[in-house]
C-alpha cells in the first residue's frame, strides 16, 4: 500500500483535529521582562507627556509614580534598567542625612538662608491674591532675650531623642501657648497668642509671638502659620509630665462661670471596606472645638475618617481643661492598640490615620474616668487581652 496515501487518508479522516499540530504558546514572561515592560510604561509616558508621572488623581498616572518612586529606591532594579533609562529618570542623586548640617547643607530651595525670609514664603505654589502672599511673609529678626529660651530648646531636643515627645502631623488645633513645632526643619516656640479672635469662616485668628532655635523671632499671623505648617511643618508633642501636670492643674468642678472647651468624642466607622468592618472594637477617639455633628458631616470626604460615614457612640463636653492634652493621654494610653492603616484622599495622596483604636467601648470610658480621678498613671492597656492592668 502506498505509505503517502495511507497517511493522507488518516489525516482526511480525523474529525475532532486530534492531529492538528498548534504552535507553542509563548512562554510565560520572566521576572525580568516584566520589569522591563514595567519601566517601559513609565518612558510611554514620559515621552506622552514630556514630564514624569506624578502623585496624582488620576489612578494610572499615580500607579507609575508609586512605581518610578520605588525603583528609585532600590539600586539593584536601577543597574538592571540602566540601559532603558534613557529620560534619566533613574538618575535622581541620593543624600544620605544624618546631622543637622547635612540637613542645612541639603537646602537647595534655600528655605533655610539666614538672609531672606523664604522659610515663611510660599514657592512653586500659585496664590490667588497678592495680599495673601504678603500675609505669609512674617519678618523674622534677632530675638534679644533667645537666652530665656536656648535651654527649653535644648531640653526639648533631648526628649525627643529620648522618646518623651514624638513629632507627629500636624492639626490646626495645636497652635497653642507653650508648644513646639517644625517648620521648614527649625523647631520653633509659640511663646504667645495675641489679638486673637473669630474670622467671618468661624476659624481662629489673630498674632503669635514665635521663638525659632536659630536665636531668631517673628510676630506671624496665626492663620499664616497654620498655613505653613500644613504645607511643611510637623507638631511635637508635649511630654507626658507636662499633660499630666496641665491636666490636673485646671481640672475644676463646673460652675455658670466656666468656659466650655470642646469635645472629646468616641465614633465608629461605617466603612464598607471589608478590612475595616471585620474588625470588632475600632472606636476613633478625637477632639473637636465645634458641636460633633457638624465636624463629621463631610466625614467621607476627609482621611481622619478613613474616607466613610461614622457614627457617634459618645461625647464628653470638656470644661477648665485642654481638650487636645486629654486627647494625648487618651492616645498615649491606647497608643500600643492603634489602628495601623493607609487611607487615601481624592487626589491619591496618603495618609496615616493615628486617632482610631482597637478596645472595647466600656474600656475606652473607665479610662476617660480613670483620667478624671488621677489614677491613669498607675495603670496600662492591654491589646492583646483587651484589658487595664496595674503597671
Amino acid at each position: 500500500m502506498d505509505k503517502d496515501k495511507l497517511l493522507d487518508e488518516i489525516f482526511a479522516s480525523d474529525p475532532l483535529g486530534l492531529l492538528n499540530v498548534k504552535p507553542a504558546s509563548a512562554p510565560a514572561r520572566t521576572a525580568d521582562e516584566r520589569l522591563l515592560a514595567s519601566f517601559q510604561e513609565i518612558n510611554d509616558f514620559y515621552e506622552q507627556h514630556n514630564r514624569e508621572p506624578q502623585a496624582a488623581s488620576n489612578v494610572q498616572e499615580h500607579k507609575l509614580y508609586s512605581r518610578l518612586k520605588n525603583l528609585r529606591n532600590d539600586d539593584e532594579k536601577i543597574s538592571m534598567l540602566e540601559a532603558e533609562d534613557k529620560h534619566n529618570l533613574l538618575k535622581v542623586a541620593k543624600k544620605e542625612i544624618k546631622s543637622l548640617n547635612d540637613v542645612l547643607n541639603d537646602d537647595s530651595l534655600g528655605i533655610l538662608n539666614s538672609d531672606a525670609e523664604s522659610i515663611f514664603t510660599l514657592k512653586h505654589v500659585q496664590v490667588a491674591d497678592k495680599r495673601e502672599n504678603a500675609d505669609f511673609v512674617a519678618r523674622r529678626k534677632a530675638c534679644k532675650n533667645f537666652a530665656e529660651y536656648a535651654d527649653d530648646f535644648k531640653t526639648v531636643q533631648k526628649d525627643l531623642q529620648d522618646g518623651k515627645r514624638k513629632i507627629i502631623k500636624f492639626g490646626e488645633n495645636q497652635i497653642q501657648e507653650g508648644a513646639y513645632f517644625i517648620m521648614g526643619g527649625i523647631l520653633l516656640y509659640v511663646a504667645k497668642l495675641y489679638e486673637m479672635t473669630i474670622n467671618k469662616n468661624g476659624k481662629r485668628d489673630g498674632r503669635t509671638l514665635l521663638i525659632f532655635e536659630n536665636g531668631t523671632e517673628s510676630r506671624m499671623k496665626y492663620r499664616t502659620l497654620g498655613k505653613g505648617l500644613f504645607e511643611n511643618g510637623r507638631a511635637v508633642t508635649f511630654t507626658d509630665e507636662e499633660v499630666y501636670k496641665d491636666f490636673y492643674e485646671n481640672m475644676n468642678v463646673i460652675t455658670e462661670e466656666d468656659e466650655e472647651a470642646g469635645f472629646i468624642y468616641v465614633l465608629k466607622s461605617r466603612s464598607q471596606e471589608p478590612g475595616i468592618r471585620s474588625i470588632e472594637n475600632l472606636y476613633k477617639i478625637g477632639y473637636s472645638k465645634i458641636e460633633v455633628e457638624e465636624r463629621i458631616k463631610n466625614a467621607e470626604q476627609e482621611p481622619t475618617y478613613l474616607m466613610a460615614p461614622v457614627s457617634i457612640v459618645t461625647v464628653f463636653q470638656c470644661y477648665n481643661l485642654n481638650p487636645q492634652k486629654l486627647e494625648q493621654l487618651l492616645h498615649n494610653f491606647f497608643g500600643s492598640s492603634c489602628l495601623n492603616i493607609d487611607v487615601f484622599d481624592s487626589k491619591g495622596i496618603r495618609h496615616t490615620p493615628r486617632e482610631w483604636f482597637i478596645a472595647p467601648l466600656k474600656i475606652i470610658e473607665q479610662v476617660i474616668d480613670m483620667i478624671k480621678t488621677g489614677q491613669i498613671t498607675e495603670f496600662r492597656y492591654n491589646p492583646n487581652t483587651q484589658m487595664i492592668e496595674l503597671l
